[in-house]
């Protein structure tokens, strides 16, 4: 389990071994302690702390410590200095960056966003009968967009990326004016809006992708892969390039969660609020995604490699498939 520390105050101290949460609610102090075995990593938000003692037991049980922003964006991780696997994974995980490796493998990421979504937005068709015609255009247009990066041709990344973004840019405005549009009026959005977000759907959009780039760079780690090391998303200083490219496919899993807490008349007022030019999400609204979040990722289960396991192990397998590949690219 991961844990999810955002009420602002809270403090996290070991105790016996245990590790022990202490907070205030409603004037009231609570503690609420946990064995280091059952924890996978640790997520503390603005306005928490920890002592030494966390980060020892947290490194010798191999829990790593994730510090956030207040709109769930990861600032730095703790965790042991290890490398996941073999550094010949890293040094041919540059190679490919380098090679036609790198406009295979994004135009592959992309595609697989692409059909993610539609598959998504058709599963919403079944309880919407008057929209389905609508829903039925937008996936043609998103297909197409699908279609056009498939058919890019290019030696170095440098060759397809401003035509490829310019396809994900099409498809991404189709895809969320049709997911606005099914939402009552009280949460249509004008599209994507990120730091700040400029209205309530935004703003529980980006907390989820902050906690799935969290998770999704730990498996990049654990693969033996290197997070700076980016294909489409280009070397910026001290940028998680790689985090950005390998996410794609799985966003619309998170755009999914979002969704159904707004359909599903989960989100009210006391889950958000105004902060300086946008909206944030309260105490409450954090607590809100992060316990449906893990719902999606960590406890429902999905049909997989012919197997029935949980999204983040899928994940997790998806990053060592490709390090594997990367070293044994003939078995692409």
């Amino acid at each position: 389990m991961h844990l999810y520390i955002t009420t602002f105050g809270s403090f996290l101290h070991v105790k016996d071994g245990m590790f022990v949460i202490k907070y205030t609610e409603e004037g009231e102090t609570h503690k609420k302690k946990i064995p280091p075995k059952k924890v996978s990593g640790i997520v503390l938000d603005r306005g928490t702390s920890l002592t030494y003692e966390v980060v020892k037991v947290a490194l010798s049980h191999n829990i790593d410590i994730v510090f956030a922003e207040g709109d769930g964006a990861p600032i730095g991780r703790v965790w042991h200095s290890k490398l996941g696997s073999t550094t010949k994974i890293r040094k041919r995980q540059l190679e490919a960056s380098l090679s036609e490796e790198a406009v295979i493998w994004i135009k592959q990421w992309v595609s697989d966003k692409l059909q993610n979504q539609t598959d998504f937005i058709a599963s919403l068709k079944k309880h919407r009968k008057k929209q389905r015609n609508d829903i039925d255009e937008d996936i043609q247009k998103i297909e197409q967009q699908r279609e056009n990066i498939l058919k890019l041709q290019g030696s170095r990344i440098e060759d397809i990326a401003d035509t490829l973004r310019g396809h994900e840019g099409t498809a991404g405005r189709v895809y969320f004016q049709l997911l606005s549009s099914l939402l009552s009026k009280e949460y249509q959005f004008s599209g994507r809006s990120y730091r700040p977000a400029e209205d309530a759907f935004n703003a529980f959009l980006n907390y989820a992708y902050g906690i799935l780039y969290s998770r999704i760079e730990k498996c990049i780690m654990i693969a033996g892969l290197d997070p700076y090391v980016g294909f489409l998303h280009r070397d910026d200083y001290n940028q998680t390039s790689f985090v950005f490219d390998f996410i794609e496919p799985y966003r619309p899993f998170a755009d999914l969660t979002v969704f159904r807490l707004f359909s599903g008349k989960k989100v009210n007022q006391d889950h958000y609020r105004e902060i300086t030019n946008g909206i944030g999400l309260t105490k409450e609204g954090k607590k809100l995604i992060v316990q449906h979040f893990i719902q999606r990722f960590d406890v429902d289960k999905i049909r997989y490699r012919g197997r029935n396991q949980h999204r983040m192990n899928a994940i997790q397998q998806d990053a060592h498939t490709f390090a594997n590949q990367l070293i044994t690219p003939e078995q692409q």
